[in-house]
């Protein structure tokens, strides 16, 4: 997988990302003095919001650049990839908003949250799921069919059906006890261009970078009579995954 994080760009292109994190937040309800694991923490706002809420928080993330923004608010965090975490038995919960879909390897995200967890921890977290931007994958898919490219050898993301993951979360020890899969038709502040410019680095990467604004402009083009309005401006076709579980 190919894709680097800028928090500038992040912040100003998909701030709504830690926006829209707040029903998760509150599906989490924190308690002053829990030990707490942002499992991909990003640029550490939703962290912060955490430790300011009396919170022992600890935010990992497997990007540097997003580490370093966490550590410039004042929180906890370190770099590690959500699906090879170390933690024993440390965290009263574990809270995660749209990152558990860039990470391919699920059980082994699961072993290691269950593993980081005190008996009857919390896991809470949204992500995206089932049909998930499926139009914009759709153009992408059309776009690089047309140059030779399979789209879904390079596609960075993992989308389960509910039913799929609350299936994985009973496997490993979870009492779930919410899972709710919903549409969120997404606005964005922006044009299209900087939401792909932003995630769809692991699909552009697989042509010449001479030819990657084309392609971008192609994909936007296809995309244009689904989801642009004249009044209101672009949208992207989110659908997301938000669950509580207990470990056993």
């Amino acid at each position: 997988m190919v894709q680097t994080w800028n928090p500038k760009l992040y912040a100003e292109n998909v701030r709504f990302v830690s926006e829209l994190g707040q029903g998760v937040l509150t599906l989490l309800s924190p308690v002053a003095g829990e030990r707490v694991l942002d499992l991909g923490c990003g640029d550490g706002v939703l962290t912060k919001e955490l430790a300011s809420l009396g919170c022992e928080v600890v935010g990992i993330d497997g990007s540097a650049q997003m580490i370093k923004a966490t550590r410039a608010l004042g929180v906890r965090a370190q770099v590690m990839d959500g699906q090879v975490m170390t933690f024993e038995r440390e965290f009263d919960a574990v809270f995660s908003n749209a990152a558990l879909h860039w990470m391919k390897r699920p059980d082994d995200v699961l072993r290691g949250v269950a593993r980081a967890l005190k008996p009857r921890g919390r896991f809470v977290a949204e992500f995206g799921a089932g049909d998930n931007v499926a139009q914009v994958l759709s153009a992408i898919s059309s776009c690089l069919q047309r140059r030779g490219i399979d789209a879904e050898s390079v596609n960075p993301w993992y989308f389960p059906q509910p039913e799929d993951y609350r299936r994985k979360l009973t496997e490993h020890g979870f009492d779930v006890i919410h899972l709710e899969l919903f549409s969120r038709p997404t606005p964005l502040p922006g044009d299209v261009l900087a939401w792909l410019e932003t995630f769809a680095q692991s699909f552009t990467s697989t042509v010449a970078p001479e030819e990657r604004a084309a392609l971008l402009m192609e994909v936007r083009d296809q995309l244009r009579p689904s989801l642009f309005d004249n009044d209101d401006g672009w949208w992207v076709d989110y659908v997301r995954l938000r669950f509580a579980a207990t470990l056993l």
